[in-house]
């Protein structure tokens, strides 16, 4: 199961998302979005576990604590070619 894990502190690392989430089982990769120019965090990041009964526990377990003094959000990540529109209806601009 894949998770997106929004409002990162900028100072968490790959290592700190993984370890927060091999807590409740095996982590398969654990991953901070960073800006393509300086490497800075973006605030937000990826997290794969294989087991889905560990993967339900992590959501439980970390979705709204403090990690490094900011409260995450976690939630199932979506496919990135999923094709739901986001924003207006229809997604189109008017």
């Amino acid at each position: 199961m894949n998770f997106y894990i929004t409002n990162l502190a900028y100072e968490v690392t790959d290592d700190d998302l993984r370890e927060a989430f091999a807590k409740y089982g095996e982590v398969t990769s654990a991953k901070v979005a960073r800006d393509n120019m300086g490497g800075a965090s973006k605030g937000f990041g990826f997290v794969e576990m294989p087991n889905n009964s560990e993967a339900d526990k992590a959501i439980k377990g970390i979705n709204g604590t403090e990690l490094m003094g900011q409260r995450v959000k976690v939630s199932e990540a979506r496919d990135r070619n999923d094709k739901r529109r986001r924003g207006r209806r229809g997604g189109r601009r008017r």
